[in-house]
């Protein structure tokens, strides 16, 4: 015993002396500067921009007084008496307990009332509404007076969903880990002042003039109905502190005994977003303890940071009179950013200081008194009882940063194509092989003010950082990458002929920029608790240090010794195995749906584990050791498992014929084999075009409808230094637009060869042989970034990338169908494979008609539309489940025009069938086109050895799986593109 115990000990001495080493440097490190600023809101927004729309903060900038009260008179438009709307809007008056309301079913169209003013002024547009079934995301509708967006937000604006947990305190599992809860709307009428805290703290003003206008309301997400529309004249802006304060009743001054009170922050009355959720932490001091386990005791984070997100907390006080309030918050996200709240106490913000007040970026829990920036704590008036405390996160502070940082970066955009053009050097990672880099420029001959441009670069970012430090007080991550591009732009000044030479600085400028330009609008904060107590009261309540991490960390590494963290041990010998090829987070997102519905509902106990590699099933296969269900598998291992009997034919299941109307016909056949259907699609990628509209817009070019189309643009792209990306791998979706199968329809002989084969693979090698696309683009999403490849076919991973990590271009690109074949009748044949992941039934599993229920209530629309929310909300859009469920799809939030393009390229989804020898395909169709493309073999000749090496292996596989050439596999031919049902989303 002495002999084991002894390792452990001297770890835990390790572990202790790292922890003490670490606490040291921690408290030894040296603060930080404090920075002023002399420049303003307006010297940032002061640069030309000659769109017709204009952002708010630049509208708001031309009319001083629309800081003013309002005069007028309220404007009250009952919402079911509109005048008019669009034959596509779904609308219809109903009646309830609160009378005639105006129901809007999906979210297409436009609405449109008459109404008049009878003084002018700024107004306020408060909505009466309730959102309808149909959405798990906040209803965005456009706001337009008289036919014009007043400003760029009016085209997007939001009202939200209310959310609450379906319980609390929360469940615990079989080894004592708290179960997250479901997520229950909050379904009632709600009535909202239209507001953007990304631009104001305020509610957004609307100019009237006297007399007749029209308000039209354009559908964008989610269905809604609504009860009236009122234009309120602005009101009072709230008042400074010192007014506030002053307007007490004078028995406020009154001593008050200490007392103080703890609300935990995940104890929360409602939020307007399912991406606010509760987190685990565990350190010293945390409230509640986790003990080793579980628990979610914090809320916020990175899953509170978009602007206008609120949660609402409950508060009580015993007596009339002044409290303090306390926020114990982690806030290490954004290296040296403050991060913004506005507060507001039973609907109003008590006085103008709590707009957006900024809380200073620390390292450790702390707990934070709100205070002013002297650091003397504000005091709040409250009456006896409970009251409503709402904190919203707002960014309207930066956004005269972000929308000068992204004209700075367009303008260094425009010069970088500029000298591109002069030079004549179109590559963003070398220089072309007409270009010779030893070369010397007069840039001066060619561009006289192109000193006085640099200085310019050189001023603006340098009052951006000047800005930016003012407003944090500190340095940041974001102010040193400016500094860093200030540097090498000041040295490109000191010499402007070596900018040809030294292009690509300009790149890495605005990627520096860029990856953090992301995070301007972003405010996360994590909240472990809130206090509210009276100014004298000493609450006890404690933060962690360095030094109380030592004895914490050697308890928790402690328990590790004898608490049981393995779920495995738990697993119920007759219950139905299911084995999953994805992440833990989806796995453990997927267990706890599993536990709150299907085994509540069904009665069936289900053990769910990770699959970390596909071979592990096949071993397992062989070993007789299998689930009963595979999740999160390729969408070629159903079909290849079919081959050696592994698999259940789910076509054999009652109701399989109503599961399959699930899915797009064209996706699904890549699961079917023999006339068997060995799985069911769970999420599937797309091919889309993605192109970006300002450049498109200056070259004066229209998106391509068909590969001609295509053809016709690209003289104009590469004139201009630019090309397309097309997938070098991709001619399936070249095959599939000229209506010509790989495979012959019994299955058993390759069908390259064929006419209509021919003229596919000749169109395929010629885009890169005859039209010059790229061959090899690692990475076609920076090159889309910086412009000098503004269109190409990209997948799913492509999309969430753009949305993720490229702010800079936002509103400047989209993505629409792929161009196609037109066909005799006019119609545009846009053939392409969605990639699938699948779900199957293992041959010998012993639970099959539990598997069957399963993979109901998997797949059905509900589960992966609820699947899909939630994931999405834990875990940001990078973790976006794009679902195989045609009608869950629809409750994805999608912008309207992209889910339509999405719909139209679903339409004309066809995979590949799978057959014995299949993965020789591939491989042969590559060395084909590198026979054609590289070496200059005749298309035809190359296509016929590809062929012939196809078939070859095909019929080795036939004969391993005992089928004579008479047989037939049956494959399915989608010849017709899939429709939608007319409801829509």
């Amino acid at each position: 015993m002495r002999k084991i115990k002894y390792p452990r000990l001297i770890f835990r001495l390790l572990l202790a002396a790292v922890i003490l080493f670490g606490a040291f440097r921690w408290i030894s490190g040296t603060e930080p500067a404090i920075y002023a600023s002399t420049v303003s809101a307006a010297d940032l927004l002061d640069y030309s921009d000659d769109r017709e729309t204009q952002p708010y903060v630049r509208v708001m900038d031309q009319f001083p007084d629309a800081a003013q009260a309002g005069a007028g008179q309220p404007i009250g438009i009952a919402a079911a008496e509109y005048a008019e709307a669009a034959p596509e809007a779904e609308v219809s008056k109903q009646t309830d307990e609160g009378g005639a309301t105006l129901h809007w079913t999906n979210s297409q169209g436009w609405v449109e009332w008459a109404f008049n003013v009878a003084t002018a002024g700024w107004y306020e547009l408060h909505v009466d509404y309730k959102p309808l079934e149909g959405g798990n995301s906040s209803v965005v509708r456009g706001v337009q007076i008289d036919g014009r967006f007043p400003f760029l937000e009016s085209e997007n604006l939001e009202l939200e969903r209310l959310w609450k947990d379906a319980k609390y305190p929360y469940d615990r599992n079989e080894i004592g880990m708290q179960v997250r809860p479901q997520q229950t709307e909050i379904v009632e009428w709600s009535t909202k002042a239209l507001s953007d805290f990304s631009v104001s703290s305020e509610p957004l003003l609307y100019r009237l003039e006297p007399g007749e206008h029209k308000l039209r309301l354009i559908g964008e997400r989610d269905p809604v109905a609504l009860r009236s529309l009122t234009f309120q004249p602005k009101r009072p802006s709230a008042k400074s502190y010192e007014e506030y304060e002053a307007a007490q009743p004078e028995a406020a001054a009154q001593p008050q005994p200490d007392w103080f009170s703890v609300t935990e922050a995940e104890q929360f009355k409602r939020k307007s977003s399912l991406a606010i959720q509760t987190d685990h932490w565990s350190e010293p001091y945390i409230s509640p303890d986790p003990k080793g386990r579980i628990t979610y005791n914090v809320l916020g984070g990175q899953r509170w940071r978009l602007p206008g997100e609120w949660v609402e907390w409950q508060i009580s006080v015993p007596e009339n009179g002044w409290y303090e309030i306390d926020l114990k918050n982690f806030q290490n996200y954004r290296n040296g950013f403050r991060a913004y709240r506005t507060l507001e106490i039973d609907g109003e913000t008590p006085f103008s200081e709590m707009h957006h007040f900024g809380i200073d970026y620390h390292k450790e829990f702390l707990i934070t008194t709100i205070a002013d920036p002297e650091g003397k704590p504000y005091k709040f008036y409250l009456t006896k009882g409970d009251h409503t405390l709402r904190m919203t996160a707002d960014s309207s502070e930066l956004q005269p940063v972000t929308l000068a940082l992204k004209d700075t970066l367009d303008e260094l955009a425009d010069f970088d194509r500029h000298v591109r053009l002069i030079t004549g050097n179109y590559s963003k990672n070398a220089f072309d092989a007409n270009t010779d880099s030893t070369r010397t420029w007069d840039m001066v001959k060619f561009d006289p003010d192109i000193a006085a441009k640099m200085q310019g670069f050189v001023d603006r970012l340098s009052a951006i950082r000047d800005y930016i430090n003012g407003l944090n007080r500190k340095n940041s991550d974001l102010s040193e990458a400016i500094k860093v591009s200030i540097t090498i732009l000041e040295e490109l000044q000191g010499d402007v002929n070596e900018i040809p030479n030294k292009i690509n600085d300009f790149s890495t400028i605005q990627n520096n920029i860029g990856t953090w330009m992301a995070t301007l609008t972003q405010q996360p904060l994590l909240f472990d608790y809130i206090v509210v107590r009276t100014p004298q009261a000493v609450t006890g309540l404690k933060e962690p240090t360095p030094l109380s991490r030592v004895p914490y960390s050697i308890v928790d590494f402690g328990r590790s010794f004898y608490m049981d963290y393995d779920t495995r041990k738990h697993n119920k010998d007759e219950a139905l195995t299911i084995w999953v090829q994805r992440g833990r987070d989806y796995v453990d997102l997927l267990r706890e749906m599993v536990d709150q519905d299907f085994t509540p509902r069904t009665g069936i106990e289900v053990n769910i584990n990770l699959m970390p590699n596909p071979n592990v099933l096949v071993l397992g296969n062989a070993a007789g050791d299998v689930p009963d269900v595979a999740l999160g598998i390729g969408e070629a291992t159903p079909a290849d498992f079919a081959m050696r009997d592994a698999a259940q034919d789910l076509s054999s299941f009652p109701g399989f014929g109503e599961i399959r109307e699930r899915f797009i016909p064209g996706v699904e056949r890549a699961l079917m084999y023999d006339e068997g259907t060995y799985g069911l699609p769970e999420v599937q990628n797309f091919q889309m075009l993605f192109y970006r509209t300002d450049i498109f817009e200056n070259l004066n070019l229209k998106v391509p409808d068909t590969w001609e189309d295509v053809f016709d643009i690209l003289p104009t792209l590469q004139e201009n230094g630019m090309t397309m990306n097309y997938p070098k791998a991709d001619f399936t979706t070249m095959f599939f637009q000229n209506d010509a199968e790989i495979y012959a329809e019994n299955g058993l002989a390759a069908n390259l060869t064929s006419a209509n084969g021919q003229k596919a693979f000749q169109q395929w090698t010629e885009m890169f042989r005859k039209y010059n696309l790229p061959i090899d683009i690692p990475a076609f999403f920076q090159h889309f970034r910086d412009g000098d490849i503004p269109i190409g076919v990209a997948d799913f991973n492509t999309y969430v990338q753009l949305l993720v990590a490229a702010p800079e271009i936002t509103g400047h690109w989209k993505i629409a169908p792929l161009p196609g074949v037109k066909q005799a009748n006019g119609e545009v044949a846009r053939w392409s494979p969605q990639g699938l992941s699948a779900a199957m039934i293992m041959k010998k599993s012993k639970n099959q008609e539990e598997a069957w229920e399963f993979l109901k209530w998997w797949t059905s629309g509900e589960v992966q539309a609820q699947y899909a929310k939630d994931i999405e909300s834990f875990y940001g859009i990078e973790f976006r489940w794009n679902t195989a469920n045609v009608e869950a799809m629809r409750t994805l939030s999608w912008p309207n025009d992209d889910l339509q393009a999405l719909r139209e390229q679903g339409r004309w989804a066809k995979n590949m069938p799978y057959v014995p020898g299949y993965y020789f395909l591939n491989r042969e169709m590559e060395f084909a086109w590198n026979r054609t493309v590289f070496d200059g073999m005749p298309a035809q000749e190359s296509l016929e050895k590809a062929q012939l090496s196809l078939q070859r292996e095909m019929n080795r596989r036939q004969k391993d799986f005992d089928i004579d050439g008479k047989e037939d596999l049956k494959i399915s031919q989608i010849r017709e593109p899939y429709e939608w049902e007319e409801s829509g989303p």
